[in-house]
């Protein structure tokens, strides 16, 4: 019988979160499913199916809270000591909360502009950092569910802001720094041209994956033992690509999207696959290697650069 392994899903109680959680539950993991609102995380768990449910814990897990990721650590310590799991340790962490502020708009309010980089990338490392510590470093995972419009928000950068977002060996204080240059531009009388005159393009949601993409590789890095990647499930029929079905009039299959759970594929794999070769990737939706700077095709041939 082999040890059971646990993971953590950010993000879990909807859409792709809880295709995740469902399909790991599926393969016989032991999976606490992140939910900022514990009451829905609780409804999430209730939707499970009987079989599985034994192995699937509802988390309070609010990304943009400090108090709340230490208290979502403690709780699932708690669990790992008491299921006797090995040296107490988690097996993978998946970042898949997230928020769409200025996905289809550009610049778009400062407090969106905000929102949206403090979710999807503050809130992905304050997770993670928090996380580490019980995590086993040398056969541990972490998916960093990113978008491929992160590769989009490169390719219409500036060549030497490319550059940079794309460096294997950026540091934190690089990240931190795009990050402050590009909020300081938000909150000035002149954001809709600051961000071209400065070489970034001025998409919050594109910004807040180029840097989870560009702190994937900072992780990788740091810990190379374990498989740290990201991927981008692909566009997907969520709460937060609804909107703009809605506003473009069409219905979701009619746009091209596929469901949570195709979304989902991508992700399960960068957790169970064993014969994975990189660290540090980013995965399309099809579940191969692509570039971080520009947009590859699902079924268009594998990215194989550095």
């Amino acid at each position: 019988r082999r040890k059971m392994k646990h993971v953590v899903v950010s993000g879990a109680n909807k859409g792709i979160g809880f295709a995740i959680a469902r399909g790991l539950l599926n393969a016989g993991y032991f999976v606490f499913l992140g939910s900022r609102d514990m009451s829905r995380g609780t409804a999430a768990v209730a939707q499970l199916d009987s079989s599985v449910v034994s192995r699937a814990v509802a988390l309070q897990l609010d990304v943009e809270s400090d108090e709340s990721v230490t208290a979502a650590v403690a709780s699932v310590k708690r669990v790992l000591d008491a299921n006797g799991s090995s040296s107490s340790s988690l097996f993978a962490l998946v970042n898949n909360a997230g928020v769409a502020d200025g996905l289809f708009d550009n610049q778009g309010a400062l407090d969106a502009f905000k929102k949206c980089l403090d979710v999807n990338f503050i809130g992905t490392r304050r997770v993670t950092a928090a996380f580490l510590p019980l995590m086993d470093h040398s056969h541990g995972r972490i998916v960093n569910v990113s978008s491929a419009a992160g590769p989009n928000y490169v390719s219409r950068c500036a060549p030497e802001k490319q550059k940079m977002l794309c460096d294997k060996n950026i540091s934190m204080q690089q990240i931190d720094a795009i990050f402050e240059e590009n909020i300081k531009i938000a909150a000035s009388d002149s954001a809709s041209a600051g961000f071209g005159e400065a070489g970034w393009d001025s998409n919050a949601y594109g910004l807040s994956k180029a840097l989870v993409n560009a702190y994937t590789q900072l992780l990788a890095r740091e810990y190379p033992s374990m498989k740290v990647n990201a991927c981008t499930p692909g566009f997907i029929a969520t709460d937060l690509t609804d909107a703009y079905a809605k506003s473009a009039g069409k219905s979701a299959k009619e746009l091209g999207m596929k469901t949570p759970e195709e979304g989902a594929q991508v992700v399960i794999h960068l957790v169970e696959s064993e014969s994975l070769e990189g660290n540090g990737w980013y995965y399309g939706s099809d579940s191969v290697r692509s570039p971080i700077d520009r947009y590859r095709s699902p079924g268009d041939p594998p990215y194989t650069g550095d």
